[in-house]
């Protein structure tokens, strides 16, 4: 028994030592792998998701709904392909079309005359207000009928917070969480029309007696570090700067949300920070910050 006490502080001092060493050491772990951990991400709203396995990688505010811009004619093409309407269809630019809600700025001059395949083409990679509209005037029964065929599509596919006035996007009254925006997302995704023109670094038509280039509001898709599968961009005062895409990273297809970023430059920023994020970890954690 005497032997045992001698011996006691001696045994509780290398425990206490052996204690030491492990916090040391976790210590000087720590500052490490905090990096990996959180993208910072300056987007108000922001969902990025896994395709594969539909698991969610980060999340901030992605279950609220917030004014989605242009976003919103990722669905109006859908709605249109849905209706099988002819792309090759030549459509003229009249005054229904030049009545664009304020804000709304279009290069497509009044008498132009190009296809509906030109006119979506036009929408989704160089967001063009006055093509989105004559997509909506030209559908079976107008907007009114287009409207209503949106919100339609957004029940079909889940989208609960979703809500299509128009199909420009210029009204703040067109909404949807970056859950929901997942969804349409993969919606797009699987149309090749719609991969197809989001991804088009440049376009060019014939405006009247001119010839006029288009380029893509996502500078993105012409680096050739990102594989895009499809992409849109947004932007009006309400909704801040926004943008949605699907993406090879890592030989996942990821899903990026991003809404409402402050800067000019912040929406394509965090994008790549989040890129940057996925490459430099093996296995990114889930994270969730409501």
């Amino acid at each position: 028994m005497g032997l045992l006490n001698r011996n006691r502080p001696l045994a509780l001092a290398a425990a206490g030592g052996l204690l030491l060493s492990l916090g040391a050491l976790a210590a000087a772990a720590k500052p490490l792998a905090a990096p990996a951990l959180f993208p910072k991400l300056k987007s108000s709203s922001v969902l990025v998701l896994d395709q594969s396995d539909s698991s969610v990688l980060y999340s901030r505010r992605a279950d609220v709904a917030h004014p989605i811009a242009s976003i919103t004619k990722l669905m109006t093409s859908l709605v249109v392909l849905d209706a099988n309407q002819p792309l090759d269809q030549s459509i003229r630019i009249t005054d229904e079309e030049t009545d664009l809600p304020r804000g709304g700025v279009s290069r497509l001059a009044l008498g132009t005359v190009l296809t509906r395949g030109d006119l979506m083409h036009l929408a989704l990679m160089a967001s063009e207000n006055r093509a989105a509209q004559a997509l909506g005037v030209n559908y079976p029964g107008g907007v009114p009928a287009l409207v209503k065929a949106m919100n339609a599509k957004a029940a079909a596919l889940g989208m609960v917070t979703a809500h299509f006035v128009d199909p420009t996007g210029l009204s703040s009254d067109d909404v949807a969480s970056p859950e929901d925006l997942s969804k349409l997302v993969l919606a797009a995704s699987r149309n090749p029309h719609i991969r197809e023109y989001s991804t088009d670094p440049s376009y060019t038509v014939r405006v009247r007696q001119h010839l006029v280039e288009f380029h893509n509001t996502d500078n993105l898709v012409k680096n050739p570090s990102w594989n895009i599968i499809v992409q849109k961009t947004g932007f009006i005062n309400e909704a801040g700067k926004c943008l949605v895409m699907e993406a090879v990273i890592q030989g996942r297809n990821v899903v990026i949300v991003l809404l409402d970023s402050a800067g000019r430059l912040t929406r394509v920023a965090d994008a790549k920070r989040v890129k940057s994020w996925m490459e430099s970890a093996a296995h990114p954690l889930q994270v969730s910050m409501r």
